[in-house]
This record gives C-alpha cells, sequence and structure tokens, in this order.
C-alpha cells in the first residue's frame, strides 16, 4: 500500500526522467552555501546557512541583515525562529539592489 510518497522506480511522475527532488532534499543541499531568508515582516537575511531543523529554525554565519533593500546591520552568527520565516532562497550570485 502506497503512502503517496515518490520512489526510485520511474514509474508515475512528470515525464522528465530525472529523480524527483523534495523540499527536503533541497534544503540538505544547500547547507553551507549563501543564502537568502526572508522574514514575515520582510526584512531579508543573507549569509552561509549553517544549518536547519525540521521547525524551519536557521542559523547562519556571515548573516547581513536588509531592510528595504538597504543594509542595516552585519553579524557574525544569527539564529532565525521558524515561524518568522516567509521563505528561503539560494544564492547564485551577490544581490545587488537596484535591478
Amino acid at each position: 500500500m502506497s503512502t503517496g510518497g515518490a520512489d526510485k522506480s520511474g514509474s508515475g511522475g512528470g515525464g522528465a526522467g530525472g529523480p524527483v527532488k523534495t523540499p527536503s532534499d533541497f534544503l540538505k543541499s544547500i547547507r553551507g552555501r549563501p543564502v537568502v531568508v526572508k522574514l514575515n515582516s520582510g526584512v531579508d537575511y543573507r549569509g552561509i546557512l549553517a544549518c536547519l531543523d525540521g521547525y524551519m529554525n536557521i542559523a547562519m554565519e556571515q548573516t547581513e541583515e536588509y531592510v528595504n533593500g538597504q543594509l542595516k546591520n552585519k553579524y557574525g552568527d544569527a539564529f532565525i525562529r521558524g515561524n518568522n520565516v516567509l521563505y528561503i532562497s539560494t544564492s547564485k550570485r551577490p544581490l545587488t539592489d537596484g535591478a
């Protein structure tokens, strides 16, 4: 009896032929990489993702705080409580203001 989860059998799925990547897989793959964490308040934190847990509590290193796109503060390490997180995004390149 299936629970509806994705498996490696290759049947079903979207037809792309590649392995299905879950949100959990994505979060594991970005540990140690630069990320942008957007809070419900609209504040962005940019830094290196040190770790996170199942509640989306996040520990970051080399963290910078941006309010309305403006750098407001720099922190060595930062801890963000998961219920404040709107999303986590990877930084493929340094983000600049004034796109």
